[in-house]
């Protein structure tokens, strides 16, 4: 803008100056070309009253009587010569005053001269006086002169004698061109100027300069007039490469020109105050504008740049990058400030997800074992109830075969006895593995108990764990606020600066920067985003399958309290069988006394034993789904144990 003003006032005040120059110096032309008008009123008037006067006009007359003897004749010359000698010495401008015949070969006409030459009847401005009849003809400035006199300009006209009427020649006055000179005085349009008076075809008739004389003018003044048909006027112009302003007026007795040149460097050389004053204007605009800059770079552009970095670092998992404390309350320090609050809620959540994560770990460890140890005690259910089964089927074989016997007790009371030791064997290997399968229904249910219970704390943990990454959902909404306010700002910032112009070029690369750096705050919260998608979706199915496995856990421990009961029914029944045992060594001993009672027993020892095959049977059913459910349990908590690794991996993306 500095610089567009000082342009344009320097134009206008150039325009100004040589418009009032122009008027000035076509003033003073106007003035000198007066000068010169009267200059040659006064040669015309001159050669008027030559032609009007009764001696010079008796004598010629008389110059022709050819009655006239030789010195008649040579003073009557005398007398005309004389009368335009004391014209040429009243006058100091005239330089000479001559008669010329129209022809070399005239003889009966008065010649002031005998030098003429034969070329000087030739010459163009001859004929042309001789075609004018009697009109004065100003000729140029000749160097060698036109009759005697150089370096001088000249009127002619025919010479009429005023009393006979006859053409007696051609009247040469010549002038000094000394005579211009001083009619222009000191004429002057302008410091370095110059005046000159130049004829219709361009050549030099005065100047300062007498070399120029006779030459053309260096500034085509005629091809101007020519081209706009007008006679007084100015306009530029360009001499020897430097620029001129040309004005220039007519000369009305001679119809010359007197134009003045003077340079344009020297009309605005004062108005070049105005264009070095602008440089200077626009020097110190420069400096002013690369101080803004480096500030503006200073206060806003490197904290931006410094906050960007540590945004694009946070980005790439280091959450331990901070701003530091510059003190600002202007919105790059809320922005610094903003940030380190925003890395601090990330650290402490990415914290306690990562002892979250952990506790879960952990928990699936745990779970984990005791889903392995539940499937090995349950396996060991299996062999047990397997060994009853086999005791049970083993009784009531031997129940049977006594069954067999009893008809023939009598012979086979030794057989009876041998099998009586082999059945209390039996059942006491049976007592022996119920009340060992008790024991282990005892144990599983407490572990199955533990289970429970860690599983509930699981599931607690998990649903922290989900409030945990909605309040990240919450802070990376806040983000996203503060990303389009800083979005907002850049745009402000560019509006402000396209409304300071050039001005505010720097300012609008900073707001670039805070769009930028806006975009990849963006950016980063949206990669933040993901993850906390990833971690939530992975805690909604954590929490699926955990809610899946929990009614199976309920179920295993609903079946192991029934297995419980049926191996508490099962000891019951053998205790009572050791007992009927005991009485059946006692009936042997009383076999032939009491052969009907020892039939009914043996009837209730075969119903015993197949009641015990069957709650056996059960048993083995049981334990089978019971071995089911564990592997089941096991496979949970290996998926439980993975999710909480592929969580852990996760976040050990981030630095705290």
């Amino acid at each position: 803008m500095v610089l567009v003003v000082g342009i344009f006032s320097y134009q206008i005040s150039k325009s100004v100056i040589k418009t009032k120059v122009a008027d000035a110096s076509h003033e003073t032309i106007v003035q000198a070309t007066d000068k010169i008008d009267f200059l040659l009123e006064n040669m015309e008037n001159i050669s008027v009253q030559i032609m009007s006067d009764d001696t010079i006009a008796d004598n010629m007359t008389k110059f022709k009587d050819k009655a006239l003897t030789q010195f008649d004749r040579l003073q009557t010359g005398q007398l005309v010569g004389n009368r335009l000698k004391s014209y040429v010495l009243s006058n100091a401008k005239i330089a000479d005053i001559n008669i010329i015949p129209f022809a070399a070969d005239v003889t009966d006409t008065y010649r002031s001269t005998t030098t003429l030459k034969d070329e000087t009847f030739k010459a163009p401005w001859f004929e042309e006086v001789k075609k004018a009849d009697g009109k004065a003809i100003w000729l140029p400035t000749s160097k060698a002169g036109y009759v005697t006199s150089p370096n001088s300009f000249a009127l002619g006209r025919v010479l009429r004698n005023i009393k006979s009427g006859s053409v007696e020649g051609i009247l040469i006055v010549e002038i000094k061109v000394t005579a211009l000179k001083d009619a222009l005085g000191v004429v002057s349009i302008g410091e370095g100027s110059e005046i000159a008076i130049i004829s219709a075809d361009n050549n030099v008739i005065y100047s300062d300069k007498t070399d120029d004389i006779e030459s053309k003018y260096a500034i085509d003044v005629a091809a101007n007039v020519a081209s706009t048909g007008n006679d007084s006027a100015n306009f530029d112009a360009t001499k020897n490469g430097e620029h001129f302003l040309t004005v220039y007026d007519p000369i009305q007795k001679s119809g010359w020109l007197i134009a003045g040149a003077v340079p344009v460097g020297e009309l605005v050389k004062d108005a070049k105050k105005i264009s070095n004053l602008m440089y200077v204007m626009v020097f110190v605009s420069m400096l002013l504008a690369v101080l803004v800059g480096y500030m503006a770079i200073r206060m806003i552009a490197r904290p931006l740049v410094a906050v960007r970095n540590l945004m694009m670092e946070g980005a790439r998992g280091n959450l331990t990058v901070r701003t530091k404390d510059t003190g600002r309350q202007d919105e790059i320090g809320q922005l610094s400030a903003s940030f380190n609050q925003m890395m601090e809620q990330i650290t402490n959540l990415v914290s306690q997800t990562t002892v979250s994560a952990q506790e879960v770990l952990d928990t699936a460890a745990e779970l984990s074992d005791a889903s392995k140890k539940t499937a090995q005690s349950a396996k060991e259910i299996a062999v047990a109830t397997e060994e009853i089964a086999g005791g049970a089927s083993s009784l009531a074989v031997e129940a049977e075969r006594g069954s067999d016997l009893t008809g023939s007790i009598t012979q086979k009371v030794n057989h009876v006895v041998e099998a009586n030791a082999q059945m209390e064997a039996a059942a006491a290997e049976v007592q022996l593995a119920s009340r060992k399968g008790t024991a282990y229904m005892s144990e599983l249910i407490t572990k199955t108990g533990t289970t429970e219970e860690m599983t509930r704390s699981m599931v607690e943990k998990v649903e922290k764990l989900q409030e945990s990454t909605s309040s990240i959902r919450k802070i990376l909404d806040m983000l996203n606020n503060i990303t389009k306010q800083t979005n907002i700002l850049s745009l402000n910032a560019t509006i402000e600066a396209a409304r300071a112009g050039a001005a505010g070029k720097g300012f609008m690369v900073v707001a670039d920067e805070i769009r930028k750096l806006a975009d990849q705050s963006k950016q980063s919260i949206d990669v933040v985003a993901q993850i906390t998608d990833r971690i939530q979706t992975e805690m909604q199915e954590t929490v699926a399958v955990l809610s899946k496995a929990y009614p199976i856990f309920q179920e295993q421990i609903v079946s192991v309290k029934d297995a419980d009961e049926i191996f508490k029914q099962v000891q019951s029944q053998m205790d009572g069988f050791a007992d009927q045992l005991k009485e059946v060594t006692d009936s042997v001993q009383q076999l032939r006394d009491s052969q009907a009672v020892l039939s009914d027993a043996m009837s209730n020892v075969s119903a015993v034993a197949q009641q015990s095959s069957a709650t056996s049977e059960e048993v083995a059913s049981l334990s089978s789904e019971q071995l089911s459910i564990s592997g089941g349990l096991v496979r949970l908590s290996e998926k439980l144990e993975d999710l909480s690794n592929s969580l852990k991996e996760s976040l050990s993306k981030f630095s705290i």
